[in-house]
């Protein structure tokens, strides 16, 4: 196994550190503060060293190249994004505060999924539809390295495929913008210029992400090992577990838990540095 380390903070240090506890045979750079340890052996004290002193770490498979992906997923809101769309939203209801609880909630794996989307939704009702705009110009923000980690797929020809439980508004701009390929989300009914507070058609829930992951899969004739799927919240992990690696993006607990690894201090550009 490699052992591929990074992080903003690594330094020549942590390198002699790690090296003592998995003697690899070789240390390699992959980029900057990025670094791959050829045939290193698993040590325990890797994961508590690394959490010491903010450094992501994975545990990887010789010969896994980035160009012989075919899919990579990841999830919009808090992984492509920086923010959580229904919780900005929320903001111009005037409940913020109880639409956010709600979601961490949810993203924790205490609510169940459908009804968490449900009440959120409920409480914009009446909400401006303008304050869909609103939201995207003014306050989402794509996560660092996210443009270098879909640059990196087009040249190397690996479909992407945006899935959400949020809201079509954003993803369909964001597929747009970002020349992405395939997109999955909820929704929003809209009535004399108005949120409703109710959803249209079936709600994107973990097992509609696993099931578009697996559809897109099958029609690019992807092996399990030739996809990726990126998410941070409990509703990804069905997706996630259809992967060959699955990484949990500054995720919760349960999330990182079931990861083939984790990022959580690098960008999303750190996927790119995990595959040879």
């Amino acid at each position: 196994m490699n052992l591929v380390v990074q992080g903003p903070a690594l330094a020549q240090g942590d390198l002699e550190a790690l090296s003592l506890l998995v003697k690899p045979q070789a240390v390699r750079e992959i980029a900057p503060r990025a670094f791959r340890f050829i045939h290193a052996m698993k040590n325990e004290g890797v994961p508590s060293l690394c959490e010491a002193r903010r450094l992501d770490h994975a545990w990887m498979k010789e010969g896994r190249r980035f160009a012989d992906l075919r899919l990579l997923a990841m999830d919009m809101d808090s992984t492509l994004i920086t923010i959580e769309c229904i919780d900005e939203l929320g903001d111009f209801a005037g409940k913020r505060a109880e639409i956010a609880a709600i979601t961490a909630q949810a993203m924790r794996g205490e609510i169940e999924y459908r009804e968490s989307l449900r009440r959120r939704v409920q409480a914009l009702a009446g909400v401006p539809e303008s304050s869909l705009s609103n939201v995207y110009d003014q306050r989402l923000k794509l996560t660092p390295g996210a443009e270098t980690l879909i640059a990196a797929c087009k040249k190397q020809g690996v479909q992407l495929l945006l899935v959400s439980g949020g809201f079509t508004f954003f993803t369909d701009r964001l597929k747009a913008r970002l020349g992405l390929d395939h997109t999955i989300s909820n929704v929003l009914e809209v009535k004399d210029g108005k949120l409703t507070g109710a959803l249209l058609g079936e709600i994107v829930d973990a097992d509609a992400k696993a099931a578009k992951f697996r559809q897109v899969a099958k029609a690019l004739n992807a092996s399990r090992e030739h996809t990726v799927a990126i998410g941070d919240g409990a509703n990804d992990l069905k997706m996630m577990a259809e992967a060959g690696v699955s990484v949990a993006f500054r995720a919760k607990p349960v999330v990182r838990a079931q990861a083939t690894c984790a990022l959580s201090w690098c960008g999303l550009d750190a996927v790119v540095n995990l595959f040879e």
